[in-house]
């Protein structure tokens, strides 16, 4: 279990697991070849990382990035990369995270928003401030990773220049701002979330308690500001080979080479990266021994490939956490669950199960509207919906974010004022089964109205996914005079599966019709789009815009 630290900081578990175990590796990277192909693993120690992170901290201070000063960062997956965030909570600045892969117009409107004093990059993200001047107008103190130009920038390895003191840590506030995160804009325009450092201390706390990780743990680190987790649990953090920003072209043969040179026991990643490398797995009959828990997190994960992760691992199991970044950690629930009791209901329209809320949060089910809601005298009564009927799903919890940065209409739509509280509306519809399970139906923006009755897309997806030559399916709604919307099944077929589309539409079609599901049209796609994140969840806005071009007018 997390031993206990002064002050609310994730920070200062680095110089408690430096005094533990100070020779004891931290974070292991990937920094090359031999010629013989190896992998040559670079490493900090616990002791190492808490010294450089002291280092830069004193470096940090000198140049002004101190308690509160917003800072981008634009680096790499990397050594460099821990120290650099852990000598930015040190000081008590607030570090900003930003996903490269969502496109350089959003991107830079992220910075715009965000407005950050300080820029920590490599030269490719120095040459965009110096390109884009209006999205980095607030930054007066940049800084350089690595070589290249720097235009103007500070050199990293120049600060903290004789510096070997131990750097205090700053002592902030649970409510204190520690970073700010921005969602992946996979339903609309990406928004900033402050999270607290009381959030991030109670997202060690509550992962360490779900799944019982333990100080012995090798972590396979494929969301990198995951690795600040790590070093709390006093893990050792791997960070794999691949590009964070495109986890569903990861090459599997890398993922497994690091889990077996290194013994990985813990890991956490898109479904998207589990699906490529389960069926590398499969093709060459490989286990992984030595995994005990892998973490699928990011959109509903398949039954398939849950099998096909069971067979993978004989020590281990598999763990769907349901969350989204304004709220992390709502619920979990074990592979074995899914299929052994859930999945078979799954593809009977039941919705994708997401297990039991943590005891930590508190949720309710809100009657579906795209309206603000207030709390009146009757508080919930009128706004409740009892167990069985299919709503947005609201929590209140430690890990609930407060607000959006800068953008409070959004934070009006979003929160529920309830006492000295809120409640977070999740965007997302779902319902509790008679067990106290939450049972996840599909984003509220991607519901379908035809004729009066809504439809939830993940729970008519479940009647034909996984039926054969099918990957993964989509419901969109694309506008009709005499339906309000047409009911279109977009089908991404599996690879290489090969028949007649005519054909295959008028199966699916009478599919739908035996089990009452209506299904105007289906059309074929052959390659969905899907979020930046993950690289799981399914751009649904963008099919139905593809899908009404491919019907016809009349």
């Amino acid at each position: 279990m997390t031993t206990a630290i002064g002050g609310v900081n994730v920070a200062a578990y680095l110089p408690l697991r430096a005094r533990q175990t100070p020779h004891k590796r931290a974070v292991v990277f990937p920094a090359g070849r031999d010629a013989a192909g190896r992998v040559a693993y670079s490493h900090l120690t616990f002791a190492q990382l808490d010294r450089e992170a002291d280092r830069l901290a004193h470096g940090f201070v000198e140049l002004g990035l101190g308690r509160g000063v917003r800072t981008a960062m634009m680096v790499r997956p990397s050594l460099e990369f821990v120290a650099i965030a852990f000598a930015l909570f040190k000081v008590g600045a607030v570090p900003i995270f930003v996903d490269p892969g969502m496109g350089r117009g959003a991107m830079l409107a992220c910075f715009r928003e965000a407005a950050p004093k300080g820029f920590i990059g490599i030269a490719r993200a120095q040459l965009a401030r110096f390109l884009f001047p209006s999205a980095f107008r607030s930054v007066t103190i940049p800084i350089l990773v690595g070589g290249g130009w720097g235009l103007g920038a500070t050199p990293l390895e120049r600060l903290g220049a004789g510096k070997t003191g131990e750097f205090p840590v700053a002592d902030t506030g649970a409510d204190e701002t520690a970073a700010i995160f921005f969602t992946s804009g996979s339903t609309g325009v990406p928004k900033g979330v402050p999270f607290t450092h009381g959030m991030i201390q109670g997202q060690v706390s509550l992962q360490q308690r779900a799944y019982g990780i333990g100080t012995d743990e090798v972590d396979l680190t494929a969301f990198p500001v995951f690795v600040l987790f790590s070093t709390a649990f006093g893990a050792t953090a791997v960070i794999p080979d691949m590009d964070p920003t495109r986890p569903a072209q990861v090459d599997p043969a890398r993922i497994v080479e690091a889990i077996e040179n290194q013994g990985v026991t813990h890991t956490f990643g898109s479904p998207a990266i589990w699906t490529r490398v389960g069926r590398w797995c499969e093709e060459r009959n490989i286990q992984l021994p030595s995994v005990r828990r892998i973490l699928m997190a990011g959109a509903p994960v398949p039954g398939k490939l849950l099998q096909t992760w069971r067979k993978l691992l004989p020590n281990g199991e598999v763990h769907t956490p349901y969350g989204a970044t304004e709220c992390l950690g709502v619920s979990t629930i074990s592979g074995s669950e899914v299929l052994d009791e859930t999945w078979a209901a799954s593809r009977e329209g039941a919705g994708t199960c997401v297990g039991r809320p943590l005891p930590e949060n508190q949720v309710r089910i809100l009657r579906i509207t795209d309206e603000p809601v207030a709390l009146g005298p009757e508080g919930w009564g009128p706004h409740e919906l009892p167990g069985g009927e299919v709503g947005e799903i609201t929590v209140r919890g430690p890990l609930a974010a407060r607000e959006y940065l800068e953008r409070p209409d959004h934070t009006r739509l979003s929160k529920i004022a309830d006492g000295d509280g809120f409640w977070h509306r999740m965007g997302d519809l779902g319902y509790f089964d008679e067990r106290g399970r939450l049972w996840f139906c599909g984003r509220k923006a991607h519901r379908v109205t035809r004729q009066g009755r809504m439809l939830f897309s993940v729970q008519v997806e479940g009647h034909f996914n996984g039926t054969e030559g099918v990957f993964r399916t989509a419901l969109v709604g694309v506008p009709s005079p005499t339906l309000g919307q047409a009911a279109v099944l977009v089908v991404e077929p599996e690879p290489g599966f090969a028949r007649d589309r005519q054909s295959w539409a008028r199966e699916l079609l009478e599919r739908a019709r035996a089990r009452s599901v209506p299904i105007d049209h289906v059309l074929f796609h052959p390659g969905f789009p899907v979020d930046v994140r993950h690289n799981a969840k399914i751009r649904r806005e963008d099919l139905a815009v593809w899908a009404a071009g491919q019907l016809p007018t009349s």
